[in-house]
């Protein structure tokens, strides 16, 4: 009996919900993994699809990477915690302890990049 290859076709009509949860599982073995940068790409996806816990765990990664960051490469830092903070601040469920967190994490991030600004030498321009 020839077996016939799989497709995603092949299972009837998907929802839109089934790829954002597909999406989110793939971000959560990533970031298990230690791939945030493949982890971020998945949470950006299941969230863009409107999977409501997608953005709190898209902020967390966001700021994880920003933290991993080389100390030459600021703007690259602040670019990720500016998305980290756009998607925590428009996320569902941000009154739960565990978003609570999440968002003074951030904010906490912000300070130290700030001070990490002000530290730096001024250049001649």
């Amino acid at each position: 009996m020839p077996v016939r290859p799989w497709r995603l076709e092949s299972t009837g009509r998907v929802s839109e919900g089934s790829l954002a949860d597909l999406a989110y599982q793939f971000g959560e073995q990533h970031e298990r993994e230690g791939d945030l940068q493949q982890a971020a790409e998945w949470f950006r996806r299941a969230a863009e699809s409107a999977r409501p816990d997608a953005a709190l765990k898209l902020g967390g990664v966001l700021g994880r990477l920003a933290d991993e960051q080389p100390a030459g490469s600021p703007d690259s830092s602040e670019q990720l915690l500016a998305e980290a903070t756009r998607w925590l601040s428009g996320a569902q469920g941000v009154t739960t302890p565990d978003a609570i967190e999440l968002v003074t994490d951030m904010l906490n991030r912000h300070q130290r990049q700030a001070a990490r600004r002000g530290l730096e030498p001024a250049t001649a321009g």
